[in-house]
């Protein structure tokens, strides 16, 4: 980092802090109290010796599995599909199962027998070994060994869990991550295995690489090893923490039963399964996926409307502008400020006419002051959190002394859920949930609530130990259904900053307060793909970073990079320079307005894979071992992802860099600036100028492409062979008809044949449609038998049956 960006980040904090001395007092006023509750509160047991689950005493065969008891714990198996089984470890509190989605699993037949090492529970996936002491393997139906966990042990409320792990074995997930995609290759400062927390943080800002927790952490990861893959999730809410070590795997959590569930398979079929257990993100409102700007600063409904002006004159496409905080009355939730947005149902609407969403934030605190409504409301209804005596727990956040929601209590979720109405009712279009980690304004000790701070948990009552990282995700709950209940004719749209295993089926999420570095930017790849592999498939950083002045490279190369990712936003702090498109000048501005415009243009394929993770769970953003994962050479890279089959993007992530090594998987590449075609298998030095990153399209892709009222199908031919592809396609918004066009390219020698079959009862949605050929030359061209005319390697037509394109012979 230069000297002159170090001195402007002292500077920014500096006047941060200046900015927080308004909270001082209160901030130690509440550190106080937290502190003196807790040791008034919080249990003083001894610290218990470790203990084991002895020998296995009886074992028998139940419904779904087998019930296995020791001499100081039981454990249940259960096989909620052949591929998929759940293990429960007990003593220990059971879990709300806020994270799982489906109940309702068909049986699965299994076989309970004796073996040489202890019990063996079959199905036809899948062999689980109970060995007397507690060891527990899981291998496939080879008999290939994919996990092997040691007993347990307890100490208290704590467990502790070892996994011994193979030597070459790489590990992903665990929700928001900036330690690099592989997990055990990170080290702390020290150059040990990093230790990973499992409890939603604020860092305030992301101020170095491998800074944990942030604010999502997530009790789920991928393995991977010779032997094969497997997935992990422990459905367990308490602080915990995980280290991949040199020979093993040990997870803590200081409170819950030991309950863990185990999926085995290649990477697809392992989030197709993780994601029924835990549910799949909704379809978004096609306008999602477009591009959003937001600024900590806008104020004012006349900045907005100055804002959009300025991309209409400047030719940018634009979908959604988001309002920070500043925009509200004294930062209080559920509140735009008439003075500064007057004609708030007006403005909306004309936005809407010009193709822009309003998005509003919204923070889960609410003011302590009888001159509140929703806070009078929430009294009466006995909404807010308390200390175990009863008395409110009351802290500082940005509208100043504040009372936080319960949302563990489902009365509490309706009650919240009703807020939004007038704000869905004046047209804003969808929200942004912030500090929901829950954050509160601390001078010492951790930056949440107190541990003792008293849940519903669905009445079965708890504390915020259990609750904390389940709040953000339970916010974003009742937001969600709030949309769905006021405006059924329309898709939700939530961002959250927080959450857990299962907000994926309310919310989308961002990469948090990063800084403006180039570091910044080489990590946001492998949280984006991290947090894709637990199950989170929409997520995108600020583009160009949130604190700082990003240079015009830095800016350049961090928008190419997300113009391939699912959220598409730019973003930055109150007191740094305001980042817009234009706000570098020519030539930055016309290499921005191409990436935007080919955003847009590539709609139809990103609506296609938002659908397809609706339907299956596979992330958008996938990693480069995500169709071959048994290629060692693919499990360590993490500056090129796939977006969907199709393309291998490649970002440029150091400063100055004018071309970068590529690694092609398998297969044929076609670079998509130049038609040239690789062979996979090989890495390659490729020519990344400013105005482009390395982008490749895989050989026997049918790539669609929209530009107003055409859509160009763009023919990436196989060597020989044939390919499928497919595009889905409804009306953008709400819940009407769809269809689904399939696509058919095979090619023998230098004849092509696309075959093109639709379902669904949405029309087709074009005027136009064009075959672009890559890497040959068209000669000839038959659309359903009908010949039709050549004009740069194009034919245009109408939807057809079949088209027969006939192409010169290659030297």
């Amino acid at each position: 980092m230069g000297f002159l960006h170090k001195v402007m980040l002292r500077v920014q904090a500096l006047l941060r802090s200046l900015f927080f001395l308004q909270f001082l007092p209160a901030s130690f006023l509440y550190a106080f109290k937290r502190d003196r509750n807790e040791r008034r509160f919080a249990s003083s047991a001894a610290p218990a010796d470790p203990t084991a689950p002895g020998k296995l005493q009886k074992a028998a065969a139940t419904e779904r599995g087998a019930h296995f008891v020791f001499e100081q714990a039981t454990l249940d198996l259960e096989f909620l599909a052949a591929d998929l089984v759940c293990l429960t470890w007990q003593p220990g509190l059971l879990p709300v199962p806020y994270a799982i989605a489906r109940q309702d699993w068909e049986q699965v037949q299994t076989t309970l027998k004796p073996s040489e090492a202890g019990w063996m529970l079959t199905s036809e996936a899948l062999a689980v070994t109970v060995e007397p002491a507690g060891a527990v393997k899981l291998c496939d139906r080879n008999n290939n060994l994919l996990r092997q966990d040691d007993p347990p042990e307890w100490r208290g409320e704590t467990w502790t869990h070892r996994t011994p792990l193979p030597q070459e074995a790489h590990i992903y997930g665990l929700g928001e991550r900036i330690a690099g995609l592989n997990l055990r290759a990170a080290r702390n400062a020290q150059g040990q295995p990093k230790t990973f927390s499992l409890w939603n943080t604020d860092p305030a800002n992301i101020s170095e690489p491998g800074q944990d927790p942030l604010y999502i952490t997530m009790p789920v990861y991928l393995g991977l090893h010779h032997q094969g893959s497997y997935l992990t999730f422990y459905e367990n809410s308490f602080r915990g923490e995980m280290q991949f070590g040199e020979g093993d795997a040990i997870a803590n959590f200081s409170g819950g039963a030991l309950r863990y569930y185990l999926a085995a398979g290649d990477p697809p079929q392992l989030l197709e399964r993780f994601s029924e257990l835990t549910g799949r993100a909704p379809l978004p409102p096609r306008w999602a996926l477009g591009y959003h700007q937001s600024r900590w600063g806008y104020r004012t409904e006349a900045t907005v409307r100055a804002e959009v002006a300025l991309f209409q004159r400047h030719d940018l496409p634009i979908s959604a502008v988001h309002l920070d905080i500043d925009c509200q009355v004294g930062h209080r939730s559920f509140t735009l400020d008439p003075d500064r947005f007057p004609n708030l149902c007006q403005f909306t609407h004309e936005l809407r006419e010009a193709g822009v969403r309003l998005v509003a934030i919204n923070n889960p605190g609410i003011k302590h002051s009888r001159h509140s409504n929703l806070f009078l409301e929430g009294r009466v209804l006995n909404a807010f959190c308390t200390y175990p005596d009863g008395e409110l727990v009351v802290a500082p956040v940005w509208p100043g002394q504040t009372v936080f929601p319960d949302f563990t209590n489902p009365q509490v979720r309706t009650w919240w859920s009703y807020q939004f109405a007038y704000l869905l009712d004046v047209g804003i279009a969808g929200f942004w949930n912030d500090m929901n980690e829950p954050v509160t304004f601390v001078s010492w000790g951790e930056a949440t609530l107190p541990l003792v701070t008293q849940h519903s948990l669905e009445g079965r009552g708890g504390d915020h130990r259990e609750a904390h990282n389940l709040y953000g995700m339970l916010e974003s709950r009742a937001a969600y259904e709030s949309l769905c209940q006021h405006r059924p004719e329309r898709r939700p749209f939530i961002v959250s900053r927080s959450g857990w295993v299962g907000m994926q089926r309310y919310a989308w999420t961002w990469t948090g307060d990063t800084l403006s570095t180039w570091e910044a930017l080489r990590l946001t790849v492998g949280t984006v793909v991290g947090l894709g592999l637990s199950g989170v498939p929409f997520s995108g950083p600020d583009i160009g970073g949130f604190l700082g002045n990003p240079s015009a490279e830095l800016y350049v190369r961090w928008f190419q990079m997300a113009t391939f990712l699912a959220f598409y936003r730019t973003h930055c702090s109150i007191g740094v320079d305001p980042r817009a498109p234009w706000t570098y000048g020519e030539p930055t501005l016309s290499t921005i307005r191409y990436f935007l415009r080919l955003r847009y243009q590539l709609l139809p394929y990103l609506y296609t894979l938002a659908w397809e993770a609706a339907q299956t769970g596979h992330p958008p953003v996938r990693p480069l071992f995500w169709y071959h994962s048994d290629d060692p050479q693919l499990w360590g890279i993490e500056d090129q992802f796939y977006l969907g089959e199709a393309l291998l993007v490649c970002p440029v992530v150091q400063d100055g860099l004018r071309s970068r090594p590529v690694h092609l998987p398998q297969g044929h590449w076609y670079d998509f600036w130049s038609d040239t075609c690789w062979e996979g298998g090989k890495t390659l030095e490729i020519e990344a100028p400013l105005e482009r990153l390395p982008l490749l399209v895989k050989a026997g892709t049918v790539l669609p492409l929209e530009a107003e009222e055409t859509l160009t199908l763009h023919l990436y031919p196989l060597p020989q062979g044939e390919s499928q592809s497919q595009i889905y396609s409804d009306a953008g918004e709400g819940y009407s008809p769809s269809r689904l066009d399939h696509f058919c390219l095979s090619r023998q020698d230098n004849e092509l044949t696309l075959s093109w079959t639709a379902s669904g009862d949405y029309p087709w949605p074009y005027q136009k449609v064009r075959l672009q050929v890559h890497g040959l030359s068209l000669q000839k061209a038959w659309v359903d038998d009908q010949e039709v005319l050549l004009q740069d390697n194009q034919v245009e037509c109408l939807p057809f049956q079949q088209a027969r394109l006939v192409c010169a012979a290659q030297p």
